[in-house]
C-alpha cells in the first residue's frame, strides 16, 4: 500500500471519484441529522478523508478490516500518531461504516491503543493568580476567569451567550457541551463584578465573547493570549487553556468539595473520569502519612 497524504484535501484525482464523493457527502448527512458537533463533524471528516486518500483508487466496496488495520499499523510506525489521533481516525471509520453503511459492530473489531494513563497537569492557586494578573486585556482575562471559576471547557466559553449568565441565583448554564448535554456549574460573587466590568466596556449583543463582526471569538486567540499570560507569569510547566479546568477541580478538591459535586459540575458521565484529580490533590497527599514515620524512633 501507498504512503499516506497528508494535505488536508482530497487530492484532484481522489476528489472527482464518484463513490468517495457520495461516501463523504452521506457522512456528512449523517453527522448532521445525528446533530454531532462541529467540532466531531469536522474531525469525522477529515479522518475519513485521509482513509480515502490513503486507499485511492481503491473502490470503497472492496475495503476489507484487514485495510482499515494496515493503514492504522502505518500511521503508527511512520507517522508516529498519538493515540487519540488513532481513536478519532477508528471513530471516524465505524462511524461511516456502522452509520452510514448500517453495517453490524460484530463485524468490525479494531485493535483499540493502550491509553496512557497520564496525570492531567495543575496550576497552583498562587500560579492562577500570577496568570490572571499577568493578563492586562480585560476581555481575555474575563475569558480566563470564567474558565478557571467555572470548570469550563474552551468550546464551552466560546458558546456562552449573554443569557447564559443567570445572576439572580448565581450559576451559568453551559448549553450543547460535548455529548449534546445541557449542565449549571457555578457563579461567584468575584466572576459576576468582573463580567459586569467587562460587558459594560465591550457591550457583546450575542455571544459572551465575541470577535470580529459579532462572530464568535476564536479558540486559537485564546490560546495565543494564555501562552503569552503565561511566559510574563513564569509559568514552566507545560500548561494549555485547559489546564485552567483541571485547576479548578484540583482546587475544588483540595477545599474538601465531594467528588460528587466536582463531577456533575465538570459534566462527566462517569467518576472514574473524576477520581483522576484525586492522584494530583495536595491536601489528600499531607492527610496521608507515610509508613515511615510509623516505625520506631
Amino acid at each position: 500500500m501507498k504512503s499516506i497524504i497528508t494535505k488536508h484535501n482530497l487530492p484532484n484525482t481522489a476528489s472527482t471519484k464518484p463513490d468517495y464523493v457520495l461516501a463523504v457527502s452521506l457522512m456528512q448527512q449523517k453527522l448532521i441529522l445525528k446533530n454531532y458537533s462541529k467540532n466531531t463533524t469536522k474531525t469525522y471528516l477529515h479522518m475519513f478523508k485521509q482513509f480515502l486518500k490513503y486507499i485511492y483508487p481503491m473502490p470503497l466496496h472492496q475495503v476489507t478490516t484487514a485495510h482499515i488495520t494496515f493503514y492504522h499499523q502505518e500511521l503508527i510506525t511512520k507517522q508516529n500518531i498519538s493515540t487519540s489521533y488513532q481513536n478519532q481516525s477508528i471513530n471516524a471509520l465505524k462511524f461511516y461504516i456502522e452509520k452510514v453503511l448500517n453495517l453490524p459492530k460484530v463485524q468490525y473489531d479494531f485493535c483499540r491503543p493502550r491509553k496512557a494513563k497520564k496525570l492531567p497537569k495543575v496550576l497552583s492557586l498562587n500560579e492562577v493568580d500570577s496568570l490572571l494578573k499577568c493578563t492586562y486585556n480585560i476581555k481575555h482575562k474575563t475569558i480566563f476567569m470564567i474558565i478557571y471559576s467555572c470548570g469550563l471547557r474552551i468550546s464551552e466559553c466560546l458558546n456562552l451567550k449573554i443569557e447564559d449568565i443567570d445572576s439572580k441565583n448565581m450559576r451559568v448554564w453551559i448549553r450543547n457541551a460535548k455529548g449534546n448535554k445541557d449542565r449549571i456549574t457555578l457563579l461567584s460573587p468575584t466572576m459576576l463584578i468582573q463580567l459586569r466590568a467587562y460587558y459594560k466596556l465591550y457591550k457583546p449583543k450575542e455571544w459572551l465573547f465575541e470577535g470580529l463582526e459579532g462572530k464568535q471569538y476564536s479558540a486559537s486567540s485564546i490560546r495565543q493570549v494564555f501562552n503569552k499570560s503565561k511566559r510574563k507569569a513564569n509559568i514552566n510547566i507545560p500548561a494549555t487553556v485547559h489546564t485552567l479546568r483541571h485547576s479548578f477541580a484540583t482546587h475544588l478538591l483540595d477545599s474538601g468539595t465531594n467528588l460528587r459535586f466536582i463531577q456533575q459540575l465538570l459534566g462527566h458521565n462517569s467518576s472514574k473520569t473524576t477520581e483522576i484529580y484525586t492522584h494530583v490533590s495536595t491536601t489528600n497527599l499531607i492527610n496521608i502519612t507515610s509508613p515511615l514515620e510509623m516505625l520506631p524512633k
